[in-house]
């Protein structure tokens, strides 16, 4: 992704924020719009942007040419309500999780002024991306499809963490409820469908394509997906905080990891019984020793086995799908995650 492009998707972020803070729709009043600003600025562009520029990128690859402005900005457009849809999920799961950091900054909910005001932040948030959409896309043929795509993708989420915090929060701590099963679909509807899918998908949309016809290309994505979710664990733990931009929690907060569900797995007896006694507790010595045993079961090599694995398995889906500008946007989107270190 050039440098120029990064520069014109932030410049439309700009155009956007300035006529969500203008909105028609409500009158606001100078308090109200310094906050929207500065909850936007503070939540939004902050991250790695890669799933907004996914959408550039994979359209680009479709139309395989030069972009019109037209098609940069709509393509823009769809990519930051995409990272809109994100800063609501973060902001409200910072909250659910208690979180300190994000993107190596406090969580929004932990500044002092704000606290308990960030769930509506978070429900504004949600609500910015329809005002984009029938702004930028109500006279398009696809526009019902994209609002539709990004209700369902929503749902999907939101019940994926659903799933994660039945699992994780519900009762006394019980790692027997945590298997690969489990972790795989909490990762599917949580991250994959919005992560990997949806950017691919508002591409395919804008391209005029039809997505009942490219159910294969969203099973890879979200096999995509899921393989980013297990290197995402596997940083948690392993990762350089420096690099990875955040501390990792996983151990402390009882999260169904792939980590502890392969150590499991792998465990004998004793070794399991010392992670029920070890994993979930806040202490730093419990967690070491939890760290302790996934270097004993060797882990770093299970992952690096499993990454393999997974790369193949995902190189050999995509070469069999009959569109070569399909396989170009996929195999631009594995290219991006393998082996990454943050």
């Amino acid at each position: 992704m050039s440098t120029d492009l990064k520069s014109k998707f932030l410049k439309v972020y700009d155009i956007l924020k300035s006529e969500l803070i203008n909105d028609p729709a409500f009158e606001s009043d100078e308090a109200s719009r310094q906050w929207v600003e500065k909850m936007l600025d503070y939540n939004v562009p902050g991250g790695k942007l890669n799933r907004g520029l996914s959408v550039i990128d994979s359209y680009q690859l479709l139309k395989g040419g030069e972009l019109t402005d037209d098609e940069i900005f709509l393509s823009s457009a769809l990519g930051w309500c995409i990272e809109w849809l994100q800063a609501y999920f973060l902001v409200l799961d910072d909250i659910m999780d208690e979180s300190h950091t994000r993107r190596g900054q406090p969580c929004w909910f932990r500044l002092p002024k704000v606290g308990m005001i960030a769930a509506n932040d978070g429900i504004l948030l949600r609500n910015h991306v329809p005002r984009i959409l029938k702004k930028h896309f109500r006279g398009k043929p696809y526009y019902v499809d994209l609002v539709d795509l990004f209700n369902e993708v929503e749902f999907q989420t939101a019940s994926g963490q659903m799933i994660d915090l039945i699992t994780t929060l519900v009762g006394e701590k019980d790692l027997s409820k945590y298997s690969l099963s489990v972790h795989r679909r909490i990762v599917q509807y949580k991250t994959a469908y919005y992560s990997f899918y949806l950017p691919v998908a508002c591409a395919l949309l804008m391209f005029g394509e039809d997505l009942d016809k490219h159910v294969e290309v969203k099973n890879v994505l979200v096999e995509m997906g899921t393989y980013f979710q297990v290197q995402d664990d596997y940083l948690d733990c392993f990762g350089t905080p420096e690099v990875i931009g955040k501390i990792g929690t996983d151990i402390e907060d009882f999260k169904c990891s792939w980590l502890v569900v392969k150590a499991l797995e792998l465990a004998n007896e004793e070794q399991k019984k010392f992670l029920h006694e070890n994993y979930g507790k806040k202490d730093p010595a419990s967690v070491a020793k939890v760290k302790e045993l996934y270097h004993t079961l060797n882990l770093q090599a299970v992952f690096e086995d499993y990454e393999a694995t997974s790369y193949k398995k995902l190189i050999t889906s995509i070469e069999n799908h009959p569109s070569k500008a399909v396989q170009a946007v996929l195999k631009s989107f594995l290219g991006k995650i393998y082996k990454r270190q943050k």
